[in-house]
This record gives structure tokens, C-alpha cells and sequence, in this order.
């Protein structure tokens, strides 16, 4: 099993930047060839999709609601991956997760429920 760890989060004005970090421990050959993805949830929301990124990184997809502002990315060898976020906004307040998904050497993907693995989540606020 790999646990999964977020950090980076915090509080932050609107227009500004953060890098979340998602560090992987245990199974850590698991985390290289597995999709990886980040989520978020606001206070009396359920959890959304935010991005995704391929075992190899060749592939990303995200959200539109953070579409261009919004670049995953992941460091294989250090079993780390990232979420920078640019030109943040107050509607991007939430608990940040990061999440291995079930399909081995695939693409990933959005839906939750292909997501076996979580880390606890790192609260970002962003203040107007």
C-alpha cells in the first residue's frame, strides 16, 4: 500500500500562487506507474476533480473550472507530485487531496471511484 502526503497548502490573496506537493511513502515503486490525480472540497460540497497526469506524465487533463491556471505535474524518481496554481481565486477554497489511481500504466482520469488511494488533503484559502 502507498501513503500518500500534501503539503503546500495555506492562506493566500486572489491573483496569487501556490505549489502543492503530494509525497508518496511505502509502495513508493507503485506510485511510478500508476496515474495520479488532485482533488478538492469546499466546505458542504463533494469532493471534484481538479487535474490528472499519466504514469509517464505524457499526459495531463484538467478541470475547465482551473484550466490554464492550474499545471500537475509529477517527479518519478523522488515519488513526488505537484499541483501549481496560478492567479488563484476565492472559489478555489477547499481541503486539496491527492489520489493514486487503479489502472496501472494508464492516463487517468476523473471519476473518484477509479481512485484507490488518498492522501488527507491540505486546506488552501484564498481571501479576496
Amino acid at each position: 500500500q502507498v501513503q500518500l502526503e500534501e503539503s503546500g497548502g495555506g492562506l493566500v490573496q486572489a491573483g496569487g500562487s501556490l505549489r502543492l506537493s503530494c509525497a508518496a511513502s511505502g509502495r513508493t515503486y507503485s506510485y511510478n506507474i500508476y496515474p495520479m490525480g488532485w482533488f478538492r472540497q469546499a466546505p458542504g460540497k463533494e469532493r471534484e476533480f481538479v487535474a490528472s497526469i499519466a504514469w509517464d506524465g505524457s499526459t495531463t487533463d484538467y478541470s475547465d473550472s482551473v484550466k490554464g491556471r492550474f499545471t500537475i505535474s509529477r517527479d518519478n524518481p523522488n515519488h513526488i507530485l505537484y499541483l501549481r496554481m496560478n492567479n488563484l481565486k476565492v472559489e478555489d477554497t477547499a481541503v486539496y487531496l491527492c489520489a493514486q489511481h487503479r489502472q496501472m500504466y494508464g492516463l487517468g482520469s476523473s471519476p473518484l471511484y477509479e481512485y484507490e488511494y488518498w492522501g488527507q488533503g491540505t486546506q488552501v484559502t484564498v481571501s479576496s
